[in-house]
């Protein structure tokens, strides 16, 4: 059965989409590139799920020769953080070129991929019109529309949350609208790609800002005697000028904040100084712990220290940024013995070393010098875990008022 969409990069963004399509009807091909040597964060299908995508009418391959049979070409190859910095385009590049080789005449190219502005005209347009012969805006159609997946969120699925989308001319922005608008209930026209690959710049920073200010928050009310946590309780019943944030050990995910320093004649200086002040939750983290083993005399080196939930977000097995991986090393580097319980992960390692797994989680805590919730996973039993660990920090506020040291 031939295909109408190809999904290129089967991970945190395509997955979803991939989804979507065949949900909503349309033949789905699913290229997942050489570089994807295992499922991205985010992008693993469990063996029922596959197989009602694949009666639904959904293909994976790897071949590139597949993706010029497609009447719509998406492209959600991971960018992750370079090491400048700021977000390597190498996936990227490495997808254009290989859809260029085989892009045919009235395709409509889509990047939805976390990008900095500009990228879809400066950098991905030249490599698809020099390995295509095709001219973009003329012979093809070119847009980009920011991805709004939010991973474990059941009350936002593709087809309920809005599509931003901006063409290279109102043609390519029309025929993008056409194709998303088989799939979710909303579509929003941007003025063209800058503006819709800006709007993702807005939400991701909107994101870390906001996070930075309240893990701020976090270190002071706790200088101060404070309980943040009733702090956001009461200050989220005010209707208006006011969104809750809460504070954890650090921020994962796979949209990297950028403050475009070197690219921009006016670099984002609050983003910068939300990355620094999330950049040091995990340090604060550590010094809250040892801080906790002093008060009940016992040192850092040689404690037993049990890390719970090492996932980046609550209820899924996404990694990608998660701040456990840190934390285990300052923790492995003063010397503690760190072992860990996540019930979406089935083996972690650190420093090149595996870190041991505990399956018997009550017993685990219970034997723990020291328990650290970083992810509350909704498996866990928080009231049921306070009892058994002999110390428990909960970096996310998520035990009962009083049964736990909080963040």
């Amino acid at each position: 059965m031939p295909a109408d969409l190809a999904v290129i990069g089967l991970g945190q963004l395509g997955l979803p989409l991939a989804r979507a399509a065949v949900a909503a009807g349309i033949p789905t091909l699913g290229y997942r590139a050489p570089s994807e040597a295992g499922p991205e964060g985010g992008g693993a299908l469990t063996a029922p799920e596959l197989r009602r995508m694949l009666a639904a009418g959904f293909r994976p391959t790897t071949s590139p020769a597949e993706l010029g049979r497609v009447r719509t070409a998406v492209i959600c190859v991971p960018t992750p953080c370079g090491a400048d910095g700021g977000i390597d385009l190498t996936h990227v590049a490495a997808a254009a070129r290989t859809l260029a080789a085989r892009l045919r005449p009235h395709t409509t190219v889509i990047l939805e991929s976390s990008v900095r502005p500009g990228t879809t005209e400066e950098h991905l347009l030249p490599l698809l019109e020099e390995g295509s012969g095709l001219r973009a805006g003329r012979d093809f159609h070119l847009a980009y529309s920011p991805g709004r997946t939010d991973p474990g969120n059941r009350d936002y699925s593709p087809a309920h949350t809005p599509k931003v989308i901006g063409g290279l001319t109102p043609a390519c922005t029309e025929s993008a609208a056409a194709f998303y608008g088989r799939l979710t209930d909303k579509v929003v026209r941007a003025r063209g790609p800058r503006e819709a690959e800006t709007v993702q710049l807005l939400e991701t920073n909107y994101r870390h800002v906001n996070i930075a200010l309240v893990n701020e928050m976090a270190v002071l009310c706790h200088d101060l005697g404070i309980d943040l946590w009733d702090v956001i309780r009461c200050a989220e019943t005010k209707p208006f000028g006011f969104h809750a944030f809460r504070p954890g050990p650090g921020v994962g995910g796979h949209a990297v904040p950028q403050d475009l320093a070197g690219r921009a004649p006016h670099p984002l200086r609050m983003v910068e100084l939300a990355r620094q002040v999330n950049d040091h939750m995990p340090p604060y983290v550590i010094q809250r712990a040892a801080t906790l083993l002093n008060e009940h005399g016992k040192s850092a080196r040689g404690a037993r220290v049990l890390l719970l939930g090492v996932t980046y977000k609550p209820d899924v097995a996404d990694q990608q940024g998660s701040p456990a991986r840190e934390i285990a090393r300052r923790l492995m580097e003063l010397g503690a013995a760190v072992s860990f319980h996540d019930p979406y992960v089935a083996s972690w390692g650190v420093l090149d070393r595996p870190v041991p797994r505990a399956d018997l989680l009550y017993e685990a805590a219970a034997d723990a010098d020291l328990t650290i919730l970083l992810q509350q996973h909704r498996t866990y039993d928080l009231q049921g875990l306070s009892a058994k660990a002999q110390l428990l920090l909960d970096t996310r506020g998520a035990t009962p008022t009083g049964a736990a040291h909080r963040l």
